[in-house]
């Protein structure tokens, strides 16, 4: 069992599990329904995470992961993820869920979490421990079909890894922004391990380390590592 997976269960060992509707995880011999536990687990608002994050999450750790569980059974009928979803770890919601997991498990404290959903303002993760504080802005990669299910089947007119380059320079805008903004706190771009991402870092690393901006590399099975 991994540190990680221990101590999730750990956090889950005195909760009482809430009723479960739709999918589930078995942690302690108990059936939580996803959101609640990944909401535990975490320390950030169930509000910020879809479900498919927390299933892929808990699955990644080794956890049994069952869907559409009804009031009148206790063996819920178990769902695997097809080839899409488990290309979609690198979705932005997906590498925030990541980041703000290892960061709990080393001990930070988390202030707040931006819904990446929604595009909401602000910091994508802000966290504290011992006294400093750390800002982060996260961002996934693009895919080539829309996210939208009105618009399945589509794909997007612009290249992924022209998309990437586009999306590497706003999180460096802001994270420049959050070093003038908050010139004590650790500035930190995380994003998932990929070779456009990994070419646009060697092109820009002498620049980023210039400005106090570091870079976090999330990898498919949830480790994040610094650059």
């Amino acid at each position: 069992m991994s540190s990680r997976a221990a101590k999730l269960r750990t956090r889950l060992s005195e909760v009482i599990p809430e009723t479960v509707y739709t999918h589930a995880v078995r942690v302690n011999q108990t059936w939580f329904p996803v959101m609640q536990a990944f909401e535990v687990a975490l320390g950030v608002p169930r509000t910020r995470f879809i479900s498919h994050t927390a299933r892929r999450h808990f699955a990644a750790l080794g956890f049994e992961v069952r869907g559409e569980i009804t009031a009148r059974s206790d063996a819920p009928a178990t769902t695997s993820p097809g080839p899409e979803a488990a290309e979609e770890w690198f979705a932005e919601a997906d590498v925030q869920a990541a980041v703000v997991s290892s960061l709990s498990d080393a001990g930070w404290h988390i202030v707040s979490t931006a819904d990446t959903a929604s595009k909401e303002r602000g910091v994508d993760i802000v966290a504290d421990r011992a006294g400093k504080t750390i800002g982060i802005e996260v961002k996934g990669f693009p895919s080539r079909a829309y996210a939208d299910p009105a618009r399945a089947g589509q794909t997007k007119p612009t290249r992924p890894s022209t998309q990437a380059a586009h999306w590497f320079a706003q999180a460096v805008l802001a994270a420049m922004r959050l070093r003038g903004k908050q010139p004590h706190w650790r500035s930190v771009i995380a994003l998932p391990l990929f070779p456009r991402y990994e070419k646009l870092l060697a092109e820009t690393s002498g620049s980023l380390t210039a400005a106090g901006i570091e870079v976090w590399w999330v990898h498919p099975d949830g480790r994040v590592d610094p650059a």
